[in-house]
């Protein structure tokens, strides 16, 4: 692929990372997740060909530019999504608790 191709692609995945970030914000963690999965095409794809692609300056600057992006968007996930992760971990340790508890007293 050439530099401008995979700019193409840097972009859709710069554009996919910004719509997670509204989906995270939104609190739609499926559409987060569906989101997630055409990410991860888009840099199995950047993997595939990057190494045999030469930048020019502009190319790269670009390049970076949009790496930027993408990593402010995925912070802005990560932060939406660390205290939801926490809520669903209580949840599940408290829902394995009161199994634990029900198997050794009976159900009430």
């Amino acid at each position: 692929m050439t530099a401008e191709q995979l700019l193409t692609v840097y972009q859709e995945l710069a554009d996919l990372t910004s719509k997670m970030a509204d989906a995270a914000t939104a609190e739609d963690w499926d559409r987060v997740a569906e989101l997630e999965r055409d990410c991860a095409s888009r840099v199995q794809m950047l993997k595939t060909n990057e190494s045999a692609t030469t930048w020019n300056p502009p190319a790269r600057a670009r390049k970076a530019e949009i790496i930027h992006r993408i990593l402010a968007d995925d912070r802005r996930i990560r932060d939406l999504a660390t205290p939801w992760m926490a809520r669903l971990s209580a949840l599940i340790s408290n829902t394995r608790a009161q199994s634990r508890l029900a198997s050794a007293y009976g159900a009430v």
